[in-house]
């Protein structure tokens, strides 16, 4: 079954109504309890989801909200050191986050219930393409930001802690994602690692949002590696090859 038909199985979903009632989704300015109340559920969205959330800094201003001088990704890092050991599926524990403080972002801690596989977006929507032309089923996937520094994020089942620790390797870019021009391919988010969950705001009035929902069932992240590799291949441009992806080529 194609991920179209699971997306819209049974009718439209509470998804895809918690989508419409985005700012953005319609003409006008949206009312600002109806916002909260949106995003809020969208977040619970995720947490139904199995994503663990963690709250994280918000652009503020031209900087970051954090007390950070001169902080190098603005709204993009968790607010505290022990995110991981914080971070909840709990539909209580959110919403306490987000009334505490409705402008945090937050992120979602990878290789415990999901990894997410991440690639330049104009990569990742020419594998949503070659995905859907060949009735993958995509699961979950995000945007984020615009333009050439756009990503687009795949959701997908973790790997978790292989019983061969030859066969896992630590993240190092989603812990100082400052380096992330140097790495322009592909990104595995797995064990020790995090990424904005939508929604989010970025600065310069980017943003993180659902391409297709948190409600869809996580895909084996191994079928979708081929086509993202061959899709960031092509961006890379001719002599790049494979050399540059973040994960061992052995299994």
């Amino acid at each position: 079954m194609g991920s179209d038909n699971s997306r819209h199985r049974g009718g439209e979903s509470r998804f895809s109504q918690w989508l419409r009632r985005l700012p953005g989704a319609g003409s006008g300015s949206a009312d600002t309890t109806e916002t909260a109340a949106s995003r809020e559920d969208l977040l619970l969205a995720a947490a139904a989801a199995g994503f663990p959330l963690a709250q994280a800094a918000y652009p503020e201003g031209y900087g970051c909200s954090c007390d950070r001088i001169g902080c190098p990704t603005p709204g993009r890092h968790p607010v505290s050191f022990a995110w991981q050991t914080q971070a909840s599926t709990e539909a209580e524990q959110v919403a306490r986050w987000l009334r505490a403080q409705p402008e945090a972002n937050f992120i979602t801690a990878t290789g415990i219930n999901h990894d997410v596989l991440d690639v330049p977006a104009e990569a990742g929507q020419s594998a949503l393409e070659v995905l859907d032309a060949a009735e993958v089923e995509v699961g979950p996937v995000a945007r984020s930001g615009e333009g050439p520094q756009a990503r687009v994020l795949f959701f997908t089942a973790t790997r978790g802690t292989p019983d061969d620790e030859d066969e896992w390797w630590p993240c190092e870019l989603d812990c100082h994602p400052e380096t992330m021009d140097e790495h322009p391919g592909l990104r595995w988010h797995c064990r020790g690692s995090y990424v904005l969950v939508p929604p989010a705001k970025l600065p310069s009035e980017g943003s993180v949002a659902w391409l297709r929902g948190p409600e869809l069932p996580l895909p084996d992240p191994l079928t979708l590696l081929e086509a993202l590799t061959d899709a960031c291949a092509r961006y890379a441009g001719e002599g790049a090859g494979h050399e540059s992806v973040a994960w061992p080529l052995h299994h």
